[in-house]
Order: C-alpha cells, then sequence, then structure tokens
C-alpha cells in the first residue's frame, strides 16, 4: 500500500536521529537498513511515497545524517540516472528539485565533481521547460554552492542562455536571482559581463521580467559595493543585510544602528 510506505517514510529521519544518539551500540543499522529504504523509494511507483522519501532525504541531510561515502555513492548517483536526457519527464523534473535544493548542504567538491555536470546539461535542456526553470529559480544557490571559479567557468554561459529563454518566466526567475549570481562573480565579470546582461532583461519585451528585473536592481548594484566599506554582506539564506561599521559599534548604545536607521527613514518616507 502507498499510504503504508509514505507513512514509514515519515519515520525515517526520527529513527536515524535515535540511531545517531545510540551510535556506539548500533552503529551500522542506518547504513545497513534504513539508507536503502531512502534510497528505493527516490524511485517509487507511487508519487507520494517518492514526495515523502525526497522530503526524508533532505531532512537527514540538513541533520548531517548521512555520511559522505553514501552521498556519493547511493544518492547522487540515483539522482543521476533519474534526471539522466531519456528519463521519464516526471521522475527528471523531480531528481532536478532534490538536486537544487541539496547541493547547498553537500561539501563544494561532491558538488562540482558529480551534480555540476548534469546541473548545466539540465539548464538547456530542450523537452521540458519546467526542468529549465527549476535550474534557473535555483541557480544562485548552484553558484554559491560550487564558488567563484566553477561558476566564472562554467555556469556563466548557462546563465546567458537562460536570461534569453523564449519563455519568459525563464528570463524572470534569472532577474530574480541576479544578485545570487553577481555576488559569487568577480568584480571584472560584474562589470564586463553580468552588467550588459541585466540590461537586456531591464528592457525585456515582457513586463514581468521588466518588474524583476527593477526590484533586483538595488541589490545587483550592491554587488559592485566594497563589503568593508559598505557594510553590505549577502547572508546564507541569500538575503541582503547591512554589517554595522566599528563606529556604530562602539559609539553610544542608545544610538540607532544601521538597520534600524534604515527602517525609521523607510518608515518616515512613507
Amino acid at each position: 500500500e502507498p499510504t503504508v510506505r509514505t507513512e514509514l517514510m515519515e519515520q525515517i529521519p526520527p529513527i536515524a536521529i535515535f540511531l545517531q544518539e545510540s551510535r556506539p551500540k548500533l552503529p551500522t543499522a542506518f547504513f545497513e537498513y534504513l539508507m536503502p529504504i531512502v534510497v528505493r523509494y527516490l524511485t517509487d511507483v507511487n508519487n507520494q511515497v517518492r514526495k515523502a522519501g525526497q522530503e526524508a532525504l533532505l531532512i537527514l541531510l540538513e541533520q548531517d545524517l548521512i555520511a559522505q561515502s553514501d552521498i556519493e555513492n547511493k544518492v547522487c548517483p540515483i539522482l543521476l540516472d533519474l534526471s539522466a536526457p531519456d528519463s521519464d519527464d516526471e521522475y527528471k523534473v523531480e531528481a532536478v528539485n532534490i538536486i537544487c535544493k541539496m547541493a547547498s548542504m553537500l561539501s563544494r567538491t561532491t558538488v562540482e565533481h558529480m551534480l555540476l555536470p548534469r546541473f548545466c546539461e539540465l539548464c538547456s535542456d530542450g523537452k521540458l521547460f519546467q526542468v529549465r526553470k527549476i535550474c534557473a529559480a535555483n541557480f544562485g544557490d548552484i553558484c554559491n554552492a560550487v564558488g567563484q571559479e566553477a561558476t566564472e567557468r562554467l555556469l556563466i554561459p548557462k546563465f546567458f542562455e537562460l536570461c534569453s529563454d523564449s519563455v519568459w518566466g525563464m528570463r524572470k526567475a534569472c532577474a530574480e536571482c541576479f544578485m545570487a549570481v553577481s555576488y559569487t562573480t568577480s568584480p571584472e565579470v560584474r562589470r564586463s559581463k553580468l552588467s550588459p546582461l541585466f540590461i537586456s532583461l531591464i528592457s525585456d519585451t515582457c513586463r514581468w521580467v521588466r518588474q524583476a528585473a527593477f526590484q533586483s536592481l538595488g541589490p545587483f548594484i550592491s554587488t559592485f559595493a566594497n563589503p568593508s566599506s559598505a557594510g553590505l554582506y549577502i547572508r546564507e539564506d541569500g538575503t541582503l543585510s547591512i554589517r554595522p561599521s566599528m563606529q556604530d559599534v562602539n559609539s553610544n548604545s542608545c544610538q540607532p544602528s544601521n538597520n534600524l536607521t534604515l527602517m525609521s527613514s523607510g518608515t518616515n518616507a512613507t
């Protein structure tokens, strides 16, 4: 029964946490019994079971409950099979979604060597626009996961492709993640490549793309600032924030911080 398998998947994370706490007594229980079930259910014929398996996998990764060897030898290979060009459409969409979500939880080496080549292929998937849209929406996270060198060498050309995609939703998704992509690149790439690309999005024929680009204009400009002097930095969740300067930190505690100043000035403006 699919409902039984779904319920079973929902119990895997708490069982894994219990086993981790009891690891001296049960050192190989998760590896021998639970991990094969999680991997197998990623290819279950029932979509609800697969969804439960995907959620369980992400929880296990977030809690750092899966060994690096299991990730590379068991999880990544099945995701690569599911996202292959000849894979079933539904499986492929699910697989690319999981790849994008788990990229931030894995080591840079694992992402770059095992998942990045497939991600680049999926960015150019001519069969399913849903696959390309997932890639575009998560592009900034992938850039952050692999770092500047791989971003500039492999991902920026794919980003150019997505920014000129015939589907306007793809271009809109690129505009929304533009700051995260820019933040991962060097100042020279921002100036010479990303700036002209951003201008093309602001001038897009679709008003939804233009609107998304204008909303990202300020954050994109902020990536040109020197963080040490401007105090701008990107949080782990990808949002732009302001770090108080040393002068503000050392000033009287009654003085408002930079964030409070911005909030109150915004309130006055409205």
